[in-house]
């Protein structure tokens, strides 16, 4: 991100990270506890599902009530490395 993109985040700011995987009966309570962990604020309403049109993959956007640029970095390194997680955007 560039510094002229930093200086146009606001915190706290409502942010939505979109998290894709393949459907699994834990992706979605994992994902959400993975996200909590950075975000301890988070709610269950917080998170939209929608599978693929094959019904293989499903997307959660997940918004978060940000607090900083360093707490987002650590909800997407955490999100990234995660097994059940092919793509975090």
């Amino acid at each position: 991100m560039s510094e002229e993109q930093k200086e146009l985040m606001e915190f706290p700011c409502r942010f939505p990270i979109k998290v894709m995987g393949e459907q699994h009966p834990d992706f979605h309570p994992t994902i959400f506890e993975v996200v909590r962990l950075h975000a301890p604020d988070l709610d269950i309403t917080d998170i939209v599902a929608r599978d693929s049109s094959s019904g293989r993959y499903v997307s959660l956007t997940i918004t978060v009530t940000a607090m900083s640029r360093e707490q987002l970095d650590d909800i997407y390194r955490a999100l990234s490395s995660h097994s059940l997680v092919k793509f975090a955007l």
